[in-house]
């Protein structure tokens, strides 16, 4: 298979200084080969010729689909990974943790995956062998599902977060790509995974595309299909390197759909990536032009080539031709348990891939601008910020560009928003997103759950400068954005601030009262008779606990029930009691509701729970997922508990005897602060009664939520408020 690299000392997957940019660009090379390839999957070659010629530009407009989307490939890819983290980020994660890390992420039928059904869908088959307590890797394995289901596309969609974190070392990236791809995919599929992370990981060290595949190649079964595959690609490109077709054809004979059935199977697709990878020529837009051209599930494969391009090539390597970077601005979706992530950004979700990287070596995490949420802190990122004309004038007044600034005698890097024709009254305004546009819950595809990352009552900070260049004074207000009726969004304004040429300031403001609205945007107004300039956003951001009523809007509208993530069979607005505003029925098991941030911490949540028919009803807080949250319940054995949940284990911290009493009101309140102390109270009409109960200190913090075992419950309005700051 030609020139081989030796494993193992190519690189001790240290991490090198340029490692925070090789990983953005990963992303960013994953996220734009998805969104290039997303409107063309399952077309076949002579299909996407004959229609649209070679794939070289995005072609969503022509036909008639978004660019940024919810998409298996992306969610599956950053949300996997979590499965690090959250088991103390080591080598020694099991399959069996990964799978946990499935079901406490995954909402059923709703999140991630392509829900296609049991025996057709390989991921939704894996779902409910783990559903069912068939733990890793038995969930995944032939010997449960049958070779074909077992061996299909996706351990090698979702693969190259893993290999992210193990620069150089492939041997390392293969091991831990084996055991996750083990929860739903075996034999042929369980080598792709290995040869795409372990080739991703060398390309952190090995310049050429050749060696990369030998290199990979070391690491799997030379009895395997894959490993065969591998060589007769080599073979026929050096023997026809100049038209990939050729060898493409050879691909459909010889390993196409028709010899490898079942849905979507991965050697068709894995010779796709090997074919654009060595004709591609180490060309980002040729390459991927091959990946799409040739057909089949071309977002997963344009996505794994873009990521391993990314790595290899760095931001330059994108940058090099069309403008790939400017459409996406950052932008992706991870819609799952954990809401308030949901709508993010390549820059984040690449230092999120570098912190679990640094504590797996021990190293300590990097947090550009003192943890500044946007940061911009590396060339072209601009974090989802755009344009944004609320008065729907499509002549913007405003560009936006990430660049490179010397500020107090130091360089660093911000987003320059460039403003022309400014007027007093009549101000541009550039924001990005905290929760998604009502669009997006309808796209067709694969479904969007989402929480707003931003809420009233949180404390919003930003550092500005106004260019030296400027000619006149600037009037500059933070500003957020609220979903109004007909799902219109509203502005909503901080006190002015007039910055000077070349003045500075560090602007601060609560976040206002939303009326129960959703906050979806979050950025700068720039007024005044400010003409054309410049104003330089250095970062901007908000941390704490928020002060937030989540209550039925007067102007009614549905954007504030899309808030909250839906992990139960029923939650609308129809034969709701007076006095309750939500209403969560599930047929069997635990349906849950949740809204807020993971990060959340010393906090308050106060609502009235009111059974009319249920096995179990609860209050939620510090929610980290589905299986990860602590809880106030209420049964009809006449006990309320205070549990805490992990996994498979729930713990009862306390609990006290209160009559059960159906189509009853029960307020109550769950208080948690950082030392790791949980306080509930609970009142049937009587003076409260008051649980007491102490989880790790390190589990108090996450969203909040509401719970319904098997039956119907209602609510009312929920507040969360700062716990020492009471209402």
């Amino acid at each position: 298979m030609g020139d081989g690299l030796q494993i193992g000392h190519s690189g001790n997957g240290s991490l090198t200084a340029d490692y925070e940019a090789r990983i953005y660009a990963g992303v960013l090379g994953k996220i734009i080969g998805v969104y290039l390839g997303r409107p063309l999957e399952g077309w076949s070659n002579r299909d996407i010729e004959a229609r649209l010629g070679e794939i070289r530009y995005y072609v969503h407009e022509t036909l008639g689909a978004p660019l940024i989307v919810s998409d298996d490939d992306i969610s599956g890819t950053f949300t996997f990974l979590r499965a690090l983290p959250d088991h103390g980020n080591t080598d020694a994660i099991t399959a069996a943790q990964i799978g946990q890390t499935w079901l406490n992420y995954l909402i059923e039928n709703r999140t991630v995956l392509w829900w296609g059904g049991l025996g057709l869908s390989t991921e939704h088959t894996a779902y409910l062998r783990l559903k069912d307590g068939i733990a890793a890797p038995r969930s995944g394995s032939a010997a449960t599902n049958g070779k074909i289901v077992s061996e299909q596309i996706g351990s090698q969609i979702f693969i190259d977060g893993w290999a992210m974190v193990c620069p150089g070392d492939p041997e390392r990236a293969a091991a831990l790509a084996g055991k996750a791809a083990s929860v739903s995919h075996d034999g042929e599929a369980i080598y792709g995974a290995q040869v795409m992370a372990a080739m991703e990981a060398l390309a952190f060290v090995e310049p050429r595309i050749p060696r990369l595949m030998s290199g990979a190649a070391k690491l799997i079964s030379a009895d395997s299909v894959l490993y065969r595959l591998m060589a007769d690609i080599t073979e026929w490109h050096a023997a026809e390197p100049n038209d990939w077709r050729a060898t493409f054809r050879k691909i459909e004979r010889h390993y196409g759909y028709d010899t490898y059935g079942g849905n979507c199977h991965i050697i068709p697709n894995h010779a796709v990536i090997l074919l654009a990878l060595l004709y591609g020529q180490d060309d980002f837009q040729k390459s991927l032009m091959i990946a799409n051209t040739a057909g089949w599930d071309t977002d997963c494969n344009s996505g794994n080539v873009g990521c391993l391009l990314g790595i290899k090539n760095g931001l330059a390597g994108l940058d090099a031709g069309p403008d790939w970077r400017g459409p996406v601005a950052d932008r992706l979706y991870l819609p799952t348990s954990d809401g308030a992530r949901c709508v993010t950004d390549a820059l984040t979700e690449a230092y999120r891939i570098v912190d679990i990287a640094r504590r797996m070596r021990d190293l300590p995490p990097i947090a550009p601008k003192n943890g500044a949420r946007y940061h911009f802190s590396l060339p072209g990122s601009v974090q989802g910020f755009v344009p944004y004309a609320p008065d729907g004038d499509t002549a913007m007044k405003a560009a936006v560009e990430n660049v490179r600034v010397v500020d107090r005698d130091l360089e660093t890097r911000m987003l320059a928003i460039r403003y022309r024709n400014i007027v007093a009254g009549a101000p541009c305004r550039v924001a990005t997103a905290t929760f998604p546009d009502a669009a997006v819950f309808r796209q067709a595809g694969y479904q969007m759950v989402a929480s707003p990352s931003l809420y009233p009552g949180q404390p919003l900070q930003a550092r500005l400068r106004a260019s030296d260049d400027n000619a006149h004074p600037c009037t500059v207000r933070l500003s957020v954005s609220v979903v109004g009726k007909d799902d219109v969004l509203e502005s909503l304004d901080s006190p002015e601030r007039s910055l000077a040429p070349g003045e500075a300031a560090e602007l601060e403001w609560t976040a206002p009262e939303s009326g129960g609205r959703p906050i979806a945007q979050v950025g700068i107004a720039i007024d005044g008779d400010a003409g054309d300039g410049t104003l330089f956003l250095d970062w901007l951001t908000w941390s704490g606990a928020p002060r937030v009523a989540f209550s039925r809007p007067r102007d009614g509208g549905d954007a504030w029930r899309r808030a909250w993530v839906n992990a139960v069979d029923h939650f609308d607005n129809w034969g709701l009691w007076d006095g309750n505003t939500y209403k969560l029925i599930q047929d069997g098991g635990v349906g849950l509701v949740f809204q807020g941030d993971y990060a959340w911490a010393d906090y308050t949540v106060l609502t009235e729970m009111y059974a009319h028919l249920a096995e179990e009803i609860g209050v939620l807080a510090d929610v980290r997922g589905l299986r990860r949250y602590v809880a106030l319940t209420l049964r009809p054995d006449g006990l309320a508990r205070l549990l805490l949940r992990h996994d498979d284990e729930e713990t009862v911290l306390a609990e006290a005897p209160i009559p059960w009493k159906l189509d009853h009101r029960y307020p109550v309140t769950l208080t948690t602060r950082p030392s790791g102390t949980v306080v509930a109270s609970i009142t049937d009409g009587g003076p409260p009664i008051r649980l007491t109960g102490t989880i790790p200190a390190d589990r108090a913090r996450g969203a909040i939520g509401l719970l319904v075992r098997a039956g119907h419950a209602q609510f009312g309005d929920v507040h969360v408020y700062p716990a020492n700051r009471p209402r």
